[in-house]
C-alpha cells in the first residue's frame, strides 16, 4: 500500500471530544483497567452513522451531589459534497436525546430493534445494572428512553459483551448478555507482579459468572418491551468469565449460532440446535470437538475480542480473537462441515502479536481489493514497567496492528503502511467498524481506557465500480436483517460472502449494512439467504454507492 497511509486521525476534527474515565484511585481495583465499547448505528434513520460511546467513572463512592459521568451520544451530521466528497461533523446530543441516566460504570453496548418499530435501540451492559434504552425518536429529533424495569433483561452483575440476534427464527431479535468475574469493592484482592510490586489481578482471582439468554417476546398490550430468559433451559449456563461473543452460522444449516470468548477459560461455541422440549430454542457446546475450545497446544487463552469472517474465500464462516501478550491471537479456519483448524501460526497473525495484548478487533476490507483486512487494538492489562519506572501515569499502552490479507486465510503485517495514527501509544480496548463518511470504505473508532476516543477515517477513496454498499432489511421492513447471509457476484472472480451482523469485536457494535470491496471484477449481482431461509437473488444492483434490499423483492432461487 504505497503512497498516503490508509488511515487519518479525525476525532478532534469532527467534534468528538469524548474521554473516557476509569477511576483510578492508584487502588489497583480490577474492574478500572478493562475499558469500554462503542455503537456505530443510525439513530435517526437518516442513512448515516451516529455514535454512542460508554463511560466508566468513579468505583468509590462520591460526595453527595456530585454529578457521575454519563456515556454519550453523538449525532453524525452528514452533508455530501462535491466530487463525491462529505462534509460531516458529530454534535454530542447526549442531554437533548434522554441519555443523561447512562451514568453506570460502563462496559459494552449492543444495538439492534428490538420491537420492530424501524427506530434502533440499545443495550448497555455495565459493572453493574445494565440498561435497555428504547428509541423514539420523531423525525429529526432522537430520544431514548430507558425501559429496562419490566423488560426482562436486568443484569445486576459484570457484564461486557451484548450481542442482538433472531436465534429462535421468530422476526424477533433476541439477547446474549456475556457475564465476567465476581468483582466488587467487598471483593477486591491486592495481587503483584514481578518483582512483587503491586499490580492488577488476573481474572482467576475472582469466580467466573455465568452469562444470559434473553429470548425477544416484543412490546405487550402496554407497550412494555419484554424479553424471556431461557439461559439455563437452552444450555447456557455454564460460567466462563466472557469477554466476546459473535453469532454466526458455523455449521451452515441455517441457524444461527453463538461463539463465547472468554478470558482464561475455554471457549465456547453454542450451535443451534433449534426447538426442543417445548423450548424454541436450544444450544448444545460443541467447541471441544469442533477445535475452537483452546489453541493447537490444548491450552484456554485470554480471550477479549473475537469476530467472524470468511477470510479463505470458502465461504464458511472462519473465527478470530485477540488475546493476552505471550500468548499469541489466534485464527481459526473452518474446514466447512463445522470443524475448525488453528492456523495462527501459518496465517501470518500469530507471531506478530507476541509483544501485545489485543482487546478490539475488526475485519474490514480497509483497501478495497476484495480481501479482508485485520486491524487489532491493543493495551496491556498488568502495569509495563518501562512505562511505570517513565512515570507514566497509565502504563499500560500499546499500539495497534494492522493486517493486510492476501487471500487464502493468509495476512501480512502492513500497520507500517496505514499510517502513523495506529502507531500512536493508547491503551485501546473497544473497535466499532462502518463507512461513517458512506464514501465506500470502512472507517474504525477505537476507544481508550482512561483516554480519549480515537476516529481513524479510511483513505481507500474507492472509484464507483470498486465497491458495494447493502442494507437488508426484513419482509415488512422495519428492521435489519441480522443474520442474513449475503454473496456479492462478480464477473470471473469468485463470490464474497459477508454475514450483517452487529456484533463481534470487544464491548461494540458495528454498522450493520455490508460493505463489500469488489477488486477490479465487476459487479454480477447479490444473492441473499435471509434468517427465514429464504434465499433470493437481486440483479438491479448497482457498485459504487448504498441501496437497500428487501427481503421478498428479489428472485426466488432454490
Amino acid at each position: 500500500m504505497p503512497g498516503r497511509p490508509l488511515f487519518e486521525p479525525a476525532a478532534a476534527r469532527l467534534g468528538l471530544d469524548f474521554v473516557h474515565r476509569n477511576g483510578m484511585t492508584g487502588k489497583l481495583y480490577f474492574a478500572e483497567m478493562a475499558g469500554s465499547g462503542a455503537a456505530l448505528f443510525d439513530a435517526d434513520g437518516d442513512g448515516d452513522l451516529d455514535l454512542y460511546l460508554v463511560q466508566g467513572g468513579p468505583l468509590e463512592s462520591q460526595p453527595a451531589g456530585t454529578a457521575r459521568p454519563c456515556d454519550r451520544l453523538y449525532r453524525n451530521d452528514l452533508e455530501p459534497g462535491a466530487n463525491g466528497s462529505a462534509q460531516h461533523r458529530f454534535v454530542d446530543i447526549t442531554a437533548e436525546a434522554g441519555l443523561a441516566g447512562a451514568a453506570g460504570y460502563g462496559m459494552g453496548v449492543a444495538a439492534g430493534d428490538v420491537d420492530n418499530d424501524g427506530r434502533i435501540d440499545l443495550y448497555v451492559t455495565n459493572l453493574g445494572a445494565n440498561q435497555l434504552w428504547r428509541n423514539v425518536s420523531e423525525g429529526d429529533s432522537i430520544a431514548f428512553v430507558e425501559v429496562t424495569a419490566g423488560s426482562g433483561t436486568d443484569d445486576p452483575r459484570w457484564s461486557v459483551p451484548a450481542v442482538f440476534a433472531d436465534f429462535d427464527g421468530d422476526g424477533r431479535l433476541d439477547l446474549f448478555v456475556g457475564n465476567y468475574v465476581d468483582f466488587r469493592l467487598a471483593t477486591h484482592k491486592t495481587c503483584s507482579g514481578p518483582g512483587a510490586a503491586p499490580d492488577y489481578c488476573g481474572p482467576s482471582s475472582y469466580r467466573p459468572e455465568p452469562d444470559r439468554l434473553f429470548l425477544g417476546r416484543g412490546r405487550d398490550a402496554s407497550g412494555q418491551i419484554r424479553f424471556q430468559e431461557i439461559t439455563e433451559a437452552a444450555g447456557l449456563r455454564a460460567p466462563g468469565a466472557a469477554l466476546g461473543a459473535v453469532a454466526d452460522d458455523f455449521d451452515g444449516d441455517g441457524k444461527l449460532d453463538l461463539y463465547v470468548a472468554n478470558d482464561g477459560m475455554a471457549n465456547r461455541l453454542y450451535r443451534n440446535q433449534g426447538p426442543g422440549e417445548g423450548l424454541a430454542v436450544r444450544f448444545v457446546d460443541d467447541a471441544l470437538i469442533t477445535g475452537t475450545a483452546v489453541n493447537r497446544a490444548g491450552r484456554p487463552e485470554a480471550s477479549m475480542g473475537v469476530v467472524a469472517g470468511d477470510v479463505n474465500g470458502d465461504g464458511s464462516p472462519d473465527l478470530f480473537m485477540t488475546h493476552l501478550e505471550r500468548e499469541t491471537n489466534t485464527l481459526y479456519i473452518n474446514e466447512g462441515d463445522g470443524l475448525f483448524r488453528d492456523r495462527s501460526r501459518d496465517s501470518g497473525l500469530g507471531n506478530a502479536s507476541w509483544r501485545f495484548t489485543g482487546f478490539g478487533t475488526a475485519l474490514i476490507d480497509a483497501d478495497v481489493d476484495g480481501q479482508l483486512d485485520l486491524f487489532i487494538a491493543n493495551g496491556a492489562v498488568t502495569l509495563i514497567e518501562a512505562q511505570r519506572a517513565a512515570g507514566i501515569a497509565h502504563p499500560l499502552r500499546q499500539s495497534e496492528l494492522f493486517f493486510r490479507g492476501l487471500g487464502e486465510g493468509r495476512f501480512e503485517d502492513a500497520t507500517a503502511a496505514a499510517g502513523p495514527a495506529l502507531g500512536r501509544m493508547r491503551v485501546s480496548r473497544g473497535v466499532a467498524a462502518g463507512d461513517i463518511d458512506n464514501d465506500g470504505d470502512p472507517d474504525l473508532v477505537i476507544t481508550a481506557n482512561g483516554g480519549p476516543v480515537a476516529l481513524l477515517l479510511s483513505t481507500a477513496d474507492p472509484g464507483p465500480a470498486q465497491w458495494l454498499g447493502l442494507r437488508l432489511v426484513v419482509a415488512d421492513g422495519s428492521r435489519d436483517a441480522l443474520g442474513a447471509l449475503v454473496g456479492v457476484l462478480r464477473q470471473g472472480a469468485p463470490t464474497l460472502w459477508r454475514r450483517v451482523g452487529t456484533g463481534g469485536s470487544y464491548a461494540s457494535s458495528n454498522d450493520p449494512r455490508v460493505l463489500v470491496g469488489l477488486g477490479s471484477a465487476p459487479l454480477a449481482g447479490v444473492e441473499v439467504r435471509w434468517p427465514s431461509g429464504r434465499r433470493e437473488r437481486f440483479d438491479a444492483v448497482a457498485s459504487g454507492r448504498y441501496q437497500t434490499l428487501r427481503e421478498g423483492r428479489g428472485e426466488a432461487q432454490k
